[in-house]
């Protein structure tokens, strides 16, 4: 049991210490960097330009969606690499074929969900 728990001894040191290294940095950062707040400094910065107007804008949700398709898209790339190569594996064949048509299938079920409620239609 020691042996154990000793193997997570160095995880928490190196935890520790890597904490250290970062807080001793931030606080050095703080007491050596100069601050001289103004006004001009206090503004909000619009690419350079003066701000104008109030700081609410409205963005559509449509733009949410089109990342939320491109995450799971994504996802279903992530597992389709390590799925082909355990296909190729002796006595894996037809059993991760199944469920990848599974997997698939859920994923293809959203899409037509997106698309039927005109959701990748971008306007």
């Amino acid at each position: 049991m020691d042996d154990y728990f000793g193997s997570y001894i160095i995880v928490v040191v190196l935890i520790l210490v890597g904490g250290l290294i970062v807080g001793g940095g931030l606080a050095a950062n703080r007491l050596l960097r100069p601050h001289r707040p103004t006004p001009e400094k206090l503004t909000t910065y619009e690419c350079g330009v003066d701000p104008v107007g109030e700081g609410w804008a409205q963005s559509y949700v449509r733009y949410y969606v089109f990342a939320y398709l491109y995450v799971v898209f994504a996802v279903d790339a992530v597992f389709l690499f390590p799925w082909a190569t355990v296909f190729a594996a002796p006595g894996y064949g037809f059993t991760t074929l199944g469920e990848m048509f599974v997997f698939l299938g859920f994923l293809a079920t959203g899409l037509v969900y997106a698309w039927k409620k005109g959701v990748l239609s971008w306007v």
